[in-house]
């Protein structure tokens, strides 16, 4: 059972965190003044209505991220018979383990990932990017429709050795399985998260018993091989982990790109950048992340009694760390609502912190910087002609995002 701690400082942050209803459209549309009224009040605030903390002040999210008196508790959906894939995708994957278990299953697919994949997917990022920028029209365009969302599934296709002809569902399958992760799902979006998570799963079963006959180049053929010493991947790990890279890494491409370029393009004195300099893309790509950042809301649970930001915890009470506010946290980031592409340091927490820490992350990153690069080696000038929010608060993105060559 949830409690409601009684620390209340003056400020009473427990009706402020009330005032913050994560479904409003005006909160969805724009969180961050929202986000930063409530880290005035408290930056670590109750909400009865979620049974949760949410930490929106740097120094307290990083706290919850870090801390390792709270885990991710992954609390199995019911009934379990309806539920069961969706069930063991998230309880066998990186993302929902906790030591000794994380610890294991990290090491393992660090292991894999470290054979040089990332870095030879560049050349190949480059070559997938201008293709999809071949047909485009030279006039304006949806660049999230035609560039931005199937370029992260063509890569991760590519990492994990997919056969172009049979790349079409993935992207459906990950959108519908990352739907659970909102505050507002409804019941169609439950029933499809389970047909997709069975799908997903029966899918990268066979395509990994494909590659333990018949062993490939790509990153699932070393994720089946990958031991330490006597130890190796489950057959369910080995899903969860295929599964868990693609939906994490579709998402946050996407949203961080079609963010990002939002929050550029419509900057005021937008400034400039020469994406031909490695250093100063990298620093764009850094902000793109930090100014609007595509995921919002990371969840932890007290495993046993902790104090994080003043306020005291009990074993299970759930704390969640809001990396939208933190990123734009006054007391770490000069002018924090302000688009700047220059910004060193940027110790944003868009990737997380701590052992959960994105290990997608080097992947997420050259992904940015090739297709930034290439886009606007072709389209230099840039303008957003529509920009259509999704109407999500955790997963935070656009449905459109129209643009055009200037005149």
């Amino acid at each position: 059972m949830l409690r409601q701690a009684a620390v209340v400082p003056p400020e009473n942050p427990v009706a402020a965190a009330d005032l913050l209803d994560l479904t409003d459209p005006a909160v969805v549309a724009d969180p961050y003044p929202h986000l930063a009224a409530l880290r005035s009040a408290s930056p670590l605030a109750w909400h009865s209505g979620m049974g949760v903390w949410l930490a929106t002040g740097h120094a307290e999210a990083g706290a919850v991220l870090r801390d390792r008196r709270l885990g991710r508790v992954f609390g199995p959906r019911s009934p379990e018979a309806d539920w069961d894939t969706f069930n063991w995708l998230h309880a066998d994957s990186i993302l929902d383990s906790e030591p000794p278990k994380h610890t294991r299953l990290r090491r393992l697919v660090a292991g894999a990932f470290g054979r040089g994949h990332v870095q030879r997917l560049a050349p190949r990022i480059e070559e997938l990017a201008a293709g999809l920028l071949a047909d485009l029209p030279s006039g304006e365009f949806d660049v999230l429709e035609g560039y931005a969302e199937p370029l992260p599934v063509l890569v991760i296709a590519e990492l994990l050795g997919v056969p172009e002809s049979e790349r079409d569902d993935l992207r459906r399958w990950s959108q519908a399985i990352v739907r659970m992760y909102e505050v507002d799902r409804t019941p169609d979006h439950e029933a499809q998260a389970r047909s997709a998570s069975a799908e997903f799963a029966a899918y990268v079963e066979e395509l990994a018993a494909q590659r333990a006959k018949a062993p490939g180049d790509d990153l699932l053929s070393d994720l089946v091989q990958a031991r330490d010493g006597s130890d190796r991947l489950s057959a369910h790990e080995l899903v969860a982990t295929a599964v868990l890279l693609l939906n994490a890494g579709h998402e946050a491409s996407v949203n961080g790109f079609g963010n990002g370029l939002h929050s550029w393009l419509t900057a005021p004195e937008r400034p400039q950048v020469d994406v031909t300099d490695d250093a100063a893309l990298a620093r764009l790509v850094e902000e793109f992340l930090r100014h609007d950042s595509p995921l919002h809301l990371f969840e932890r649970t007290a495993k046993e009694p902790t104090d994080i930001g003043g306020v005291h915890l009990e074993p299970g009470d759930k704390v969640a760390a809001l990396l939208g506010a933190a990123n734009r946290d006054p007391a770490v980031f000069a002018d924090p609502d302000r688009f700047d592409p220059t910004r060193d340091p940027n110790p944003h927490l868009a990737f997380g912190a701590g052992i959960h820490f994105c290990i997608g992350a080097p992947l997420a990153r050259l992904e940015l910087e090739v297709s930034l690069r290439t886009l606007l080696a072709r389209f230099p000038d840039l303008e957003v002609v529509q920009a259509q929010r999704r109407p999500t608060f955790v997963l935070r993105g656009f449905e459109r995002l129209v643009v055009s060559p200037r005149a």
